[in-house]
C-alpha cells in the first residue's frame, strides 16, 4: 500500500525521475563545491547549499503538483500566462533591478524573480496550443505561422532587451516546435531568411552603436577636462540599447580570440574564459574528485554560469560526458512520450519544453568550453539558482 501511494505521487516517466535525480544530486555536490565565493561572502560554508536544496525541495513540489494537472487547463491557464508575462516583461524594462548590468529582475516580496523565465513557458505553451489546434490531414494550416509570429515576435523583442541570449535560444525552441508542428518548410525558409537579415541587422547595430569596453582609453587627460561638468543624462536610445556595449565586447573577445601564450593570459582582463580554461585543463581527463576544484576560488559565477567548467575540472570528461548524455535522454524519452500522446496538444508541449531545457543547457556547455560566446545562460536543473531552477522544475513536471 505504501508503495502504491508513492507511485501515486512520484508517477510519469520512471527515464525521466531518474535523470531528474542525477542531475539533483550532480547539481548539489557541485554547488556546494563551487561556492567558495558566497561561503566567504556570508562567513557559513554550508548556507549556500542548504538554500539552494530547500530550492530544489520547493521545486520538486511544484513537479508533483504539476503531476495533478490535466492538460486540459494548461489550455486554459494560456491566455492569462501570456498577459501575466507581458505585464511582467514591462515592468522589468520600466523598473527592474539590475544585476550585472543587466535588468532582468523583480523583486516580489524580497524575493527576486525572472519574469523571462515564466515568459518562456507561456510562449510554448502558446504555440503548442497554436499548433495543436491548426493541424490537418497535409500538416498545420498555413495560417498557424501568422499566429505564432504574432504571438511570438512581441515576447521575444521584450526579452531580447536585456537577455539576448535568452530571446535567441526562445526562437530556436519555437523553430523546431514548428518543424514537428508541420508548418509549411516554405513558410519557415522565409523565416529563416528573414531571420538571418534581422540578424545582420542587430549584429550591425551591436558593432556600430556599441563600445567595446576591453578598449575603452584608462583614465588620462581627457577625463580631467570633463571634472565639474555635469553628467549628461543618457536619451531613451541608450536606455533601450544600453546592454550594446556588453554585447559588442563579447562579441569581440569571441571572433578575436587567438593563441595566447600561458605567460601573455591577463587574467584580470579576461578572468572567465581563462579560469574557464584553466579548470578544464587541469582536470586531467579523470579529474581531481568532488570537492578537489581550485578555479571555484577564482572563476566568477563558478556556482551558475561556469558551473560546467567546475564539473569538468572535478569529475574529468567522463563526468562531462554523462552530465550531457542525461539532457539527451530527457529530450529523448520526450521524443517517446509525444509519441504516445493520443492528442496533438500534449505532444507540443512536451518537445517544446524538452528542447526549451536542452537547448539551454547545450549554449552553457559550449559557453564554458570557450565554443561560444560568454552569455549569462545557467545550466538547467544543476546551476544555483532561484527563478530559474523552480520552473525548470516546473517544467519536468509538466512533460511528466
Amino acid at each position: 500500500m505504501n508503495n502504491k501511494a508513492i507511485g501515486n505521487i512520484f508517477k510519469g516517466d520512471k527515464v525521466i525521475w531518474m535523470v531528474f535525480f542525477f542531475l539533483c544530486m550532480i547539481s548539489i555536490v557541485e554547488v556546494y563545491s563551487a561556492s567558495s565565493s558566497l561561503t566567504y561572502k556570508s562567513g557559513n560554508y554550508m548556507a549556500p547549499v542548504i538554500k539552494h536544496i530547500f530550492i530544489l525541495c520547493f521545486g520538486v513540489f511544484t513537479m508533483i503538483c504539476m503531476l495533478k494537472v490535466k492538460c486540459k487547463y494548461f489550455k486554459i491557464a494560456t491566455p492569462f500566462m501570456l498577459i501575466l508575462s507581458f505585464l511582467l516583461l514591462i515592468w522589468v524594462v520600466i523598473a527592474g533591478q539590475a544585476t550585472n548590468g543587466a535588468s532582468r529582475w523583480i523583486n516580489l516580496v524580497g524575493i527576486q524573480f525572472q519574469p523571462s523565465e515564466l515568459a518562456k513557458g507561456a510562449v510554448v505553451l502558446a504555440v503548442a496550443q497554436i499548433l495543436s489546434a491548426m493541424q490537418t490531414d497535409h500538416g498545420a494550416d498555413k495560417r498557424a505561422f501568422k499566429f505564432i509570429l504574432s504571438v511570438c515576435s512581441i515576447f521575444v523583442f521584450f526579452i531580447g532587451i536585456e537577455n539576448l541570449s535568452t530571446a535567441m535560444l526562445l526562437c530556436i525552441t519555437i523553430l523546431c516546435m514548428m518543424i514537428i508542428g508541420r508548418v509549411p518548410m516554405s513558410q519557415i525558409g522565409k523565416l529563416l531568411g528573414f531571420c538571418f537579415i534581422g540578424i545582420a541587422i542587430i549584429f550591425t547595430l551591436v558593432m556600430v552603436v556599441g563600445k567595446d569596453k576591453n578598449e575603452m582609453p584608462q583614465a588620462d587627460n581627457t577625463l580631467t577636462e570633463q571634472v565639474g561638468k555635469e553628467k549628461e543624462e543618457p536619451s531613451a536610445f541608450d536606455k533601450t540599447f544600453h546592454r550594446a556595449d556588453t554585447w559588442k565586447s563579447r562579441i569581440d573577445k569571441f571572433l578575436n580570440s587567438k593563441p595566447v601564450a600561458p605567460e601573455d593570459v591577463d587574467l584580470d582582463k579576461d578572468a572567465q574564459v581563462a579560469h574557464a580554461n584553466i579548470a578544464i585543463a587541469s582536470s586531467n581527463v579523470i579529474g581531481k574528485g568532488p570537492g578537489n576544484s581550485v578555479e571555484r576560488d577564482f572563476l566568477s559565477q563558478a556556482f551558475s554560469d561556469f558551473i560546467y567548467a567546475i564539473i569538468i575540472e572535478e569529475m574529468g570528461i567522463f563526468g562531462a560526458f554523462f552530465v550531457a548524455f542525461l539532457y539527451i535522454i530527457l529530450l529523448y524519452r520526450a521524443g517517446s512520450i509525444a509519441n504516445r500522446c493520443e492528442n496533438n496538444f500534449p505532444a507540443f508541449l512536451a518537445m517544446g519544453l524538452a528542447i526549451l531545457l536542452v537547448t539551454q543547457a547545450l549554449f552553457n556547455m559550449l559557453v564554458a568550453v570557450g565554443l561560444a560566446p560568454v552569455t549569462g545562460q545557467p545550466l538547467p536543473l544543476i546551476s544555483r539558482g532561484g527563478t530559474s531552477t523552480v520552473i525548470n522544475c516546473l517544467y519536468v513536471g509538466i512533460i511528466l
